[in-house]
């Protein structure tokens, strides 16, 4: 299973930690990372994945429900989505 996370906020301390925290609690593999922060916002897109097939509407509830307490919003797709949808 891969998927694509990303996130988005205002820039604060601790964002990369608590979201790398999170992906590892959620038994997910940090494949490709990247981020930048533009003028005040913060900005981060990952690739992750996992051996086994993952429930992805548990995994975006707990990702936005842990974005909320960071105050940045999260988002993860399915790689195979995420292609189709740059493919057509």
């Amino acid at each position: 299973m891969k998927a694509i996370i990303t996130v988005v906020g205002k820039d604060k301390t601790g964002i990369v930690a608590g979201v790398s925290a999170k992906i590892a609690e959620l038994g997910l593999n940090i494949d490709d990372i990247s981020q930048t922060v533009l003028d005040e916002f913060f900005t981060m897109m990952a690739v992750v994945s996992a051996e086994e097939k993952k429930d992805f509407v548990f995994l975006r509830n707990e990702f936005e429900s842990f974005g909320e307490a960071l105050n940045v919003k999260i988002n993860i797709q399915s790689a195979v989505i995420f292609d189709a949808m740059h493919n057509l």
